[in-house]
């Protein structure tokens, strides 16, 4: 079996690459998969070869070929110019920011964004001198009247992972870069499978490989891929800090990557027939899904993104507390748990009232976040109308 060059990558399509990304079964006595290397002291075989640090491996933080193997993966699949992984979702977002920012400088971040990003913004980088302020997620360019002689980065999510409001990401890209600002997004929802990030003009991606990468809700997993302004910086950062992966979660997330294409198509093609069920239910107002001509943003959706996940929110119809109970509690298929991305559908209850400051949260009822899962649809729409059919009864 020859080697596939590069060149020999790109030209590929996506379903190909998914399956060869980082992996070289010759530097594995054959084996098809790279396996899991355990390890922080590597061995030098001369005193010349310690002080000059010859060798591919000097020592566990600094990679594995475990490690390795998928950032190279990663770092071909985003299109970027190298990637470093960590042991969450969230920890990829607070080196992504320890990247690009240092004391007095001014932050941008989308009112939409996450909210443990929003809470590391506050509790950590105000610490430590950064200011940031809270945008309209509808801006797009004109998020250049936030712009001050100290704005250093920007950071987006598109769509907002509870939310769904999308974001012109190439528009603002272009008057940050205009600035000399860094462009950093969370592009968990879609993965670069479905929106690719540095052609977008992000400079810095992070992905939570939690979810999606994943599939099976049995591990944690942060990836940042930068463009090659940003990459030397990041790994700089990176190197600094060393909050290294895991070598057993980093062997799952390869696993994990070589179906990743073929799960995210049936999410998409699951939750599209999902949201358009609830979208005719008397009980829901509004169903917040991008692919949906409905949605507020279905045209950006449609202009950058190639695809869809899993998940999306749903307004419902004023109902109580107890109500709400009603339809949730009792669900057999539907578990309420946070994260997403895996086999299984979730629901959680959410409100984003009490924490965003540029926007104003007030839907006219609860809302509710779904993930939905490969169970067959029949069944999880008769679990669903059973919950509505309990949330009814409540006076």
């Amino acid at each position: 079996m020859k080697k596939l060059t590069p060149d020999d990558q790109r030209n590929l399509d996506l379903r190909t690459r998914l399956v060869h990304a980082g992996r070289d079964p010759s530097e594995q006595h054959g084996f098809v998969n790279t396996p899991i290397y355990r390890g922080s002291t590597v061995l030098y075989p001369t005193m010349d070869d310690v002080l000059n640090r010859r060798g591919r491996y000097s020592y566990g933080t600094k990679g594995t070929p475990t490690i390795e193997s998928l950032e190279t993966a990663w770092t071909q699949l985003a299109g970027a110019a190298g990637s470093v992984l960590l042991p969450s979702g969230l920890a990829a977002i607070a080196i992504a920011l320890q990247t690009c920012l240092k004391a007095g400088d001014h932050l941008l971040v989308t009112d939409s964004v996450y909210r443990p990003t929003r809470e590391f913004c506050e509790g950590l980088l105000k610490r430590f001198g950064v200011e940031t302020t809270y945008f309209d997620p509808a801006l797009g360019a004109a998020v250049e009247s936030l712009f001050r002689p100290n704005t250093t980065a920007i950071l987006t999510e598109a769509p907002g992972s509870q939310s769904f409001e999308m974001q012109d990401v190439p528009a603002i890209a272009e008057v940050a870069h205009r600035r000399g600002l860094c462009v950093l997004m969370d592009n968990t929802w879609a993965t670069p499978i479905f929106f690719p990030p540095h052609e977008r003009g992000v400079d810095i991606a992070i992905e939570a490989g939690t979810k999606y990468l994943s599939g099976g809700s049995d591990l944690l997993m942060g990836l940042v891929s930068a463009n090659a302004e940003w990459f030397p910086r990041l790994r700089q950062t990176f190197d600094l800090i060393a909050p290294c992966a895991g070598p057993e979660d980093a062997f799952l997330c390869l696993r994990g990557i070589r179906t990743m294409a073929l799960r995210l198509k049936e999410h998409e093609k699951q939750a599209l027939d999902m949201a358009r069920w609830l979208e005719a239910r008397p009980e829901v107002h509004q169903v917040l899904h991008p692919a949906l001509e409905s949605h507020p943003g279905h045209a950006l959706w449609k202009r950058d993104f190639s695809g869809s996940s899993g998940l999306f929110s749903v307004l419902l119809k004023p109902a109580s507390r107890t109500q709400v109970a009603a339809l949730l509690d009792d669900l057999k298929l539907f578990g309420m748990g946070y994260s997403w991305g895996g086999f299984e559908s979730l629901v959680i209850p959410f409100d984003c009232s009490t924490y965003r400051t540029a926007t104003t949260w007030s839907p006219p009822g609860p809302a509710l976040r779904f993930h939905i899962g490969l169970e067959s649809l029949d069944d999880l729409k008769a679990d669903l109308a059973a919950g509505f059919e309990r949330m009814r009864k409540v006076v």
